[in-house]
């Protein structure tokens, strides 16, 4: 099992669940981060730092979130690496509460 970046994220981007991964498993995206199910050892640090709660352990995620997994797991090989913690998208607090974001997620390849 692993943990997934889920929708509350999306337009936000903070990344303070960058700074405390031992294991580097973020890849960022233009208004999203996503987590490396190959990379993720499942200790649960990220989870806490998110200030959206938008990270879920696997079997904990809520249903409306599921296509979320492989939505990381295919982001993350195109998206490159980041290892240390940004800044959050410039209007990432009036996003932070928004619901039904997954229309606004951009996948870009580059940030």
């Amino acid at each position: 099992m692993t943990y997934v970046v889920t929708e509350p994220c999306i337009k936000c981007k903070y990344t303070d669940c960058v700074a405390v991964c031992p294991v580097d498993a973020f890849h960022e995206g233009p208004n999203f981060m996503v987590i490396d199910p190959e990379e993720c050892i499942d200790c649960s640090l990220c989870v806490d730092e998110c200030p959206v709660n938008a990270i879920f352990n696997e079997p904990d995620l809520p249903a409306e979130y599921a296509h979320y997994v492989a939505l990381n797991a295919e982001l993350t090989k195109t998206w490159p690496l980041t290892k240390e913690q940004g800044e959050p998208l410039a209007d990432a607090d009036a996003w932070a509460e928004v619901k039904d974001k997954f229309q606004y997620l951009e996948t870009a390849e580059t940030v």
